[in-house]
């Protein structure tokens, strides 16, 4: 018969787990307002078992922001790669993936959205975070270029509007009552390219 109690399990941490709870507090009350001692008491951890995994706030930062910011730069990789797709067949999955990974990683893209660049962690996030977006502005332009995308729109405003669409739904989706994330993909897809395809 096992001797583990609750608190015991409550208290048993990975680093996957304990980056789980730092995210969420620091959405919760913003990084710069989150100290190590809100994010003990939020784990049920002492601050030295905290440091058994880390060596402080700035790495969970660091390491929440980057499971963002990889998994975004991973679907680019693979849009890029796709063999005999067409640009705007690219740009629309660069579209309907990136509300996937929204969706799916809403505690990091929610992190990511927020940072304002007041540490190295932050700043490092935020160049990232424009490359993507210059990326993304490729795709939409190369789009353009081979015809497939109205001509009456400027490609790189297209993609800021875009994406600042895609962003947006970190504002208000909630997992337990919103819809499933390739509902919510397959929607913000139709509802940009109904409006950016060529007719």
């Amino acid at each position: 018969m096992s001797t583990e109690t609750a608190a015991t399990r409550r208290t048993t941490y990975t680093p996957d787990s304990l980056l789980e709870v730092a995210v969420a507090v620091f959405n919760e009350r913003g990084y710069d307002g989150t100290s190590m001692e809100d994010l003990a008491r939020a784990a049920g951890i002492t601050k030295s078992s905290i440091y058994h995994h880390v060596k402080g706030k700035e790495e969970l930062l660091e390491r929440g922001v980057n499971r963002a910011l990889d998994a975004l730069n991973g679907s680019l990789d693979a849009m890029e790669a796709l063999p005999d797709a067409g640009e705007l067949d690219r740009v629309e999955q660069a579209v309907f993936r990136a509300v996937q990974i929204l969706v799916e990683e809403l505690p990091y893209v929610t992190l990511l959205l927020r940072v304002r660049g007041n540490t190295e962690a932050e700043r490092a996030a935020q160049e990232r975070r424009r490359e993507i977006d210059r990326r993304l502005a490729g795709f939409v332009e190369r789009a353009a270029a081979a015809g497939a995308l109205r001509s009456d729109v400027e490609p790189h405003l297209a993609s800021r509007l875009v994406f600042g669409m895609v962003n947006s739904v970190a504002e208000w989706y909630r997992p337990a009552r919103d819809l499933a994330a390739d509902d919510v993909a397959a929607a913000v897809t139709q509802l940009v390219f109904d409006g950016l395809r060529r007719r």
